[in-house]
């Protein structure tokens, strides 16, 4: 079986929230490895190592050889916990792999010919809806990553799964569940709209009033036009 990474862990026998504090005071990570048949079994990871190994993209999606001491077993990444606040792992699940069954695990999304597509060269945008798919399949035959090739794609378009070009002895359970989910589409830029003024700015626009008209008159006041013919009739009586 081929492995990529190599993770050296120990084995753990305190548990509960007081002995993964004091792992992690001693820079440890808590861990736990299940699956293959076997009891569940704790163990402790280095906390540096392993936030070295989670930048790379591919520790997510492919076998590790994780070693206890002289023993090794093949496994895969199953969670990763992290700090909410910090830069830092809280605690990692990690699930046993054996040759003749067959995992499950999501593996990246690697996307091609998107300049060159039909749909951009129209001004269209690209919109990825799904970074990572999930696939079963015997270790042996697991693939690093799923191409998606755009070079093809007008605009207005979608890629869909079913779509998606992978290996014949891998498959995508969505797909066996009947879920065709869309993964990646090019459509055209949205149009950019004008705001529009808020309401109290509209009213005040509104009550504003043009260059050279005349003022309102305040309510219950005589209109100005009728000024003039009071005073000639005032000007008559003399």
């Amino acid at each position: 079986m081929k492995t990529a990474f190599e993770l050296v862990a120990e084995f753990r026998d305190a548990q509960g929230k007081g002995a993964s504090r004091r792992l992690r005071h001693a820079n440890k990570v808590p861990a736990i490895l299940y699956g293959g048949h076997r009891e569940p079994r704790a163990l402790a990871l280095d906390h540096t190592k392993l936030l070295l190994m989670l930048e790379n993209e591919r520790f997510y999606s492919t076998i590790i050889n994780l070693k206890v001491g002289d023993l090794s077993q093949a496994a895969i990444l199953k969670d990763v916990q992290r700090h909410p606040a910090k830069n830092a792992v809280v605690h990692v699940d990690l699930q046993r792999v054996l040759d003749d069954e067959k995992i499950r695990i999501k593996i990246p999304l690697h996307f091609k010919g998107e300049a060159g597509s039909p749909g951009v060269k129209k001004g269209g945008i690209v919109s990825h809806l799904r970074n990572e798919i999930e696939v079963t399949c015997l270790p042996k035959d697991l693939p690093e990553f799923v191409e998606v090739d755009l070079s093809a794609v007008d605009i207005n378009q979608m890629v869909y799964l079913a779509d998606l070009k992978v290996p014949a002895d891998v498959e995508i359970p969505e797909l066996t569940h009947g879920r065709n989910s869309p993964v990646v589409s090019i459509h055209h830029a949205k149009a950019e709209v004008e705001p529009e003024a808020p309401a109290g700015e509209a009213g005040a626009a509104a009550a504003t009033p043009a260059a050279g008209a005349a003022p309102a008159a305040a309510p219950g006041a005589a209109p100005a036009a009728a000024k003039p013919a009071e005073a000639a009739k005032k000007d008559a009586k003399k």
